[in-house]
C-alpha cells in the first residue's frame, strides 16, 4: 500500500474543511471493508489511543493502526490519550506502526518536550489536542513545533456528549496563537468532540480547518451528500 507524501499537512485542502474520519466510529467487525467504502471521502484517518487512566476509555493498539496502513493509504493521525509514564514508549510503538501524525495531550506537560523531541527523530509530524477545560493557552509555547493543534469540545474519551458552549471562542484563541507562533510550516487547526450538523458550520466559523467526523460520516443515510455537505461550508 503506498504511503502518504512527505509534504501530505501542506497539500490538504486550503479551501474547505478538511475531512478526518475517526476509525472508533467505524465498523470495527468489518474494518476494511468499512475504510474502503468511506474512502473517496477521507483525507485524514483520525485514530484513538486511550489507557484507561488518562482517558476512561481502553482503545485502540499499535497493530490497530500497522492492519490500517496496510488496507489504507492515507495519512494516519493517532491521537493518545495516555499517561506521562507511558507516553514516549507509546509514541515509538505507533510510529513503528507506521503513524503518520501522532498528537499528544498539552496536559503531558511532564515529558511534552522529551515527546516532541523523539517525534522529531521519528520523523513522524507532532500535534498536540486540549481538554476541553484546559486554557488555549498552554499550547502557545509549543505551537510553532507543532502541524496540528486540536481543540475538544467534549470531556476526554467520551461519545455522544453535546459541544461545550465555549468551543468557538477557544478556536478563535488557538487560531491566534497559531499565527503569531512565527512557524514557517502550515499548522492545521482541528476541532473534536460534539461533531453534529448543528455545531459544525459554528466550528468552521471559528477557525476550525478539519473536524473529526465520526457518525456524522459513518452512520450517515448517504455519505455523498453529507460530504458534499461538509465541504460546501
Amino acid at each position: 500500500m503506498t504511503t502518504p507524501s512527505k509534504t501530505w499537512i501542506a497539500d490538504l485542502p486550503k479551501d474547505r474543511l478538511i475531512a478526518e474520519f475517526s476509525v472508533w466510529s467505524a465498523d470495527l467487525v468489518h474494518l476494511a471493508d468499512d475504510l474502503a467504502r468511506v474512502d473517496p471521502h477521507v483525507d485524514v484517518l483520525h485514530i484513538d489511543v486511550a489507557d484507561g487512566h488518562f482517558a476512561p476509555a481502553m482503545l485502540f493498539f499499535p497493530d490497530l493502526v500497522a492492519g490500517v496502513r496496510k488496507v489504507s493509504a492515507r495519512p494516519i493521525h493517532v491521537h493518545l490519550m495516555v499517561a506521562d509514564s507511558i507516553l514516549l514508549s507509546q509514541i515509538e510503538q505507533f510510529a513503528d506502526a507506521g503513524s503518520d501524525l501522532i498528537s499528544l495531550h498539552v496536559e503531558n506537560e511532564s515529558v511534552a518536550a522529551e515527546a516532541l523531541d523523539l517525534l522529531d527523530r521519528r520523523g513522524v509530524a507532532a500535534g498536540m489536542v486540549l481538554k476541553v477545560d484546559t486554557p488555549v493557552e498552554r499550547v502557545e509555547k509549543y505551537a510553532s513545533r507543532l502541524r496540528f493543534v486540536t481543540l475538544l469540545g467534549t470531556a476526554i474519551g467520551v461519545k455522544g456528549q453535546g459541544l461545550d458552549e465555549k468551543a468557538g471562542a477557544r478556536l478563535q484563541k488557538a487560531k491566534q496563537i497559531i499565527a503569531g507562533c512565527g512557524a514557517a510550516h502550515r499548522i492545521v487547526l482541528a476541532a473534536d468532540g460534539g461533531i453534529r450538523e448543528h455545531t459544525v458550520p459554528l466550528l468552521r466559523q471559528s477557525g476550525a480547518e478539519t473536524v473529526v467526523l465520526g457518525s456524522l460520516a459513518f452512520n450517515a443515510p448517504s455519505l455523498d451528500e453529507r460530504m458534499a455537505w461538509v465541504r460546501a461550508l
